[in-house]
């Protein structure tokens, strides 16, 4: 087998790897779990929950919310060790939100990381500083593991550790181990403080000893009010010290995030029964443990949830009346953005209560009562449809985190459908009081979900696929476990009683198992990932028609055909990008109406997905920041485009006298400036190539491609020309783009080695008196690279990295040269960004996007 056919079955299959590895991990867990509650019955179990007293709810309620009031410490330190100051206030606020939605599906300094990379985008960090940010994060979150578990280890008095059948020895050893790892974290900031070392990847500045302390305090309120939370909901009497209690439930929380599994589901639980099984009866203890599930995580949960909808509700009101406050300005910034994820989580939790409710008993005298009033058959037939509603809400909580119409109009239907169903099969209020709940957050979350497209055409990854499988598998397993005492037999199947809870849940798991195979069949039936759309002359001719109705005159650059095309489904709108190794880039912002461009922004996201490839959007305004946030991007200024405006532009005043001395000594040397349409070109072209050669022989380089114009006779012969004379010889040129008469912009500009000197700026004066005569409000310059980075040493690294390069990289390009060549038309300085995937992927993606523009590897080493 050879090395290229080895390398593409690993990169096919590495992404499953770990979905899998987790997978069996969890089924592992609950043979333990199983093993170990052998003796009990789920009705011991639910009735230890419901037994748990008020008050010890109060108490770890209220250590909950300290928890939370203590989390934001972890971004406060990460982003002023990242340079990156913010208003605590702000930072408080986006934290009780996303540590309430990050808890829920794991640790927050782990799990949180993609809605901090959304956060910190919003806020105006770069890649660099986001990873130094989330390193330092993961790095407080470790550091307070391991000085409470050392603190822990040594403090527990001998005979606590015998009672939970801990060896003595082991413990203390690895009490000494922690504490000496902690000590040489301390003393290396010491002596070390303000250096940069080199760890893997990264460059990293290692921390103050202040820092550091900070650091302590942080991980140790977090992880000790964690910890409280669970141990005062232990029944009282039980005999267990909190050092000791608190050591292994580091182990047990380090454990579940290692474990992958969503929250630490199952795993965590696991180890704690088998610390405290013999100490505590199990039922009790895991009547503890659901209700520190409850507490912990659901109800913040719930109420993150809550508070992104009403700001939902407050931002479309703020809208109406045209007022903003600033929590609405700030979370159409960043909070919105977080929506899809919230609410898709939340109707994938709306889809687990219908199916643990389809997998337990009932309240007999619940059922009763309905068998009093209505037919057996509406029973059993809401049992199984409140099931197959469940599982449909696991895949459509998924399809929501992708903002799709679709599935946001079925999940509000089958939300219906389960609470109908919750009341007919018995009397479920609790759970129907849940599912309004989510209707309603769904409901007032209507914006959120615009785009349409086909629910089987969105990539579900592996780790979505392992996480519906774990979830699926685990409410099945708590049916079994449910009714382990009934003897299952083939008849069962066709068993219709009042009492018929045991045949019910194996309808109802039959059901929606197959109901979620039929959904993975289709999906694997799905056509496959289609060709890239080449530039035909078809799709030519498409773009060229719809160019008259855009502003931004650079979407032209797709009439050169080197690029593949994306089209809006229903209008003009449309999409340039190229392959560069894993690096899909569009060429600008999507173009078309606002609805298109969000729409091409997403299937192009999509299209990359489908082929293992990263979405790089190339050389974007600050107009759509926040669509490329909302797409998991973060951004990286690229420099600054120059636009004149023209409706200002004059030769008078002081200000102008260079440009008035160069247009002057032009035309006493006889020159002037033609501007000729289309029609005229193809017979200039012979002369228009002799320049061309001329023009690149003299510069010692070679055509370019993607973002930058070549000479290319069909390209050319689209577009009106500005042609500048000495005599009647032709001595410079430039095809000019003017889209829908509003940007007038120079694409191809070159001239003969012996024209005039300031030929190019004669031109630029002539264009810009032509565009204000002929009703154009601007006129691009194009770029000038790395110009508008701030150097500053607290600034990003990528920006001190870029303003590095531009004062002193002259002997590589002119940076500076351009910019002050530039300034002398006084334009407006516009930003322009890179939307790249963040992390590590961002070297590869600079390297593929200079491959583009440089026609293959080998333009990158020559000119």
């Amino acid at each position: 087998m050879s090395t290229s056919t080895v390398g593409g079955w690993w990169e096919r299959w590495r992404r499953w790897l770990v979905p899998l590895l987790v997978v069996a991990l969890f089924v592992s867990v609950l043979r333990i779990l199983e093993g170990e509650a052998a003796h009990l019955r789920y009705d011991d179990i639910m009735a230890a929950f419901r037994a748990v007293p008020g008050r010890q709810l109060a108490l770890a309620l209220g250590c909950t919310l300290l928890a939370y009031a203590a989390l934001p410490g972890y971004d406060v330190l990460a982003l002023t060790y990242a340079g990156h100051r913010l208003p605590i206030r702000r930072i408080a606020y986006g934290s009780l939100i996303t540590y309430g939605i990050s808890q829920t599906l794991g640790f927050p300094a782990f799990t949180g990381g993609s809605l901090r990379v959304r956060l910190w985008s919003a806020w105006g960090l770069e890649t660099p500083e986001i990873a130094r940010a989330a390193a330092f994060a993961g790095a407080t979150f470790t550091f307070g593991i391991v000085v409470l578990t050392g603190i822990a280890s040594l403090a527990e008095p001998a005979e606590s550790l015998g009672r939970l059948h801990l060896p003595v020895v082991l413990v203390r050893l690895t009490g000494v181990a922690a504490l000496t790892l902690a000590a040489l974290y301390v003393g290396w900031s010491i002596w070390r403080r303000g250096r940069i070392v080199r760890l893997g990847p990264m460059d990293v500045a290692i921390p103050s000893p202040r820092l550091v302390a900070a650091q302590l305090a942080v991980a140790t309120i977090d992880w000790v009010l964690a910890a409280l939370v669970l141990y005062v909901l232990l029944p009282a009497g039980h005999g267990v010290g909190f050092p000791a209690f608190l050591a292994f439930f580091l182990l047990a929380q380090t454990a579940g995030i290692i474990s992958h599994v969503p929250g630490g589901v199952g795993v965590f639980e696991t180890l704690v029964v088998l610390q405290l099984g013999n100490v505590i009866p199990t039922e009790t203890l895991l009547g503890s443990l659901l209700a520190y599930r409850v507490v912990f995580y659901l109800v913040p949960f719930v109420v993150a949830i809550l508070l992104l909808t009403v700001q939902e509700f407050r931002r479309q009101r703020g809208r109406l009346a045209r007022s903003a406050t600033y929590v609405a300005a700030s979370y159409a910034r960043w909070g919105e953005p977080l929506l899809p994820v919230a609410v898709g989580v939340m109707t994938i939790v709306g889809g687990v209560i219908l199916l643990v409710s389809g997998a337990t008993p009932a309240v007999r005298g619940r059922v009763a009562l309905l068998v009093d009033v209505l037919p057996l058959g509406v029973i059993e037939l809401s049992h199984f449809a409140g099931s197959l509603a469940g599982a449909a809400l696991v895949i459509l909580g998924w399809a929501l985190t992708r903002r799709l119409d679709a599935a946001w109009h079925l999940a509000r239907g089958l939300i219906l459908v389960g609470i109908v169903a919750s009341l007919l099969k018995g009397l479920d209020y609790e759970e129907a009081l849940a599912l309004a709940m989510v209707l309603a957050i769904l409901s007032a979350s209507r914006n959120a979900f615009y785009r349409r497209s086909s629910l089987l055409a969105e990539p579900l990854t592996p780790d979505w696929i392992a996480a519906i499988g774990v979830i699926v598998a685990v409410c099945v397993w708590v049916g079994f476990f449910s009714f382990k005492h009934v003897e299952f037999s083939n008849e069962l199947w066709w068993r219709f009683a009042e009492r018929g809870d045991a045949p019910r849940f194996l309808r109802a798991s039959a059901g929606a198992a197959a109901l979620l195979g039929a959904a993975g069949v289709m999906r694997l039936l799905r056509p496959a990932a289609p060709p890239l759309p080449s530039a035909t002359p078809e799709a030519l001719a498409r773009v060229s028609a719809a160019i008259p109705g855009i502003d931004d005159t650079a979407a032209a650059l797709a009439l050169l055909g080197d690029k593949q095309l994306l089209f809006a489904e229903h209008g003009p709108g449309f999409l340039m990008y190229g392959v560069s190794g894993r690096s899909w880039v569009s060429l600008g912002d999507p173009f078309g109406p606002v609805a298109e461009q969000h729409d091409l922004a997403w299937r192009f996201r999509e299209l990359a997905d489908r082929h293992g490839g990263w979405p790089v959007f190339y050389e974007v305004s600050a107009h759509h920041l926040p669509l490329y946030i909302d797409l998991g991007l973060t951004l990286l200024k690229m420099g600054e485009e120059a636009m004149v405006p023209l409706s200002d532009f004059t030769l008078e005043g002081g200000g102008r006298k260079g440009l008035r001395r160069t247009r002057n000594d032009l035309r006493r040397a006889g020159a002037r400036v033609e501007i000729v349409g289309p029609e005229r070109v193809p017979a200039l072209l012979p002369t228009l190539r002799v320049i061309s050669d001329d023009w690149l022989s003299a510069k010692a380089t070679r055509e370019k491609g993607f973002s930058l114009g070549r000479f290319d006779p069909d390209y050319l012969a689209r577009f009106p020309h500005a042609l500048v004379y000495v005599g009647d010889r032709i001595v410079a040129f430039a095809n000019l783009w003017t889209g829908s008469g509003t940007e007038l912009s120079v694409d191809l500009m070159r001239y003969v080695s012996d024209a005039p000197h300031g030929v190019m700026e004669y031109l630029f004066v002539e264009m810009m008196q032509w565009g204000r005569a002929h009703g154009f409000s601007r006129m691009s310059l194009g770029m000038a690279p790395l110009s508008g980075l701030d150097g500053n040493a607290l600034a990003p690294r990528w920006h001190r990295f870029g303003g590095l390069l531009y004062r002193h990289g002259e002997h590589f390009y002119n940076f500076q040269g351009l910019r002050r060549y530039k300034e002398k038309f006084d334009p407006v300085w516009e930003p322009r960004y890179l939307a790249t995937p963040a992390g590590l992927a961002l070297p590869r993606v600079l390297a593929n996007v200079a491959a583009l523009i440089s026609g293959g590897i080998t333009g990158l080493v020559g000119k």
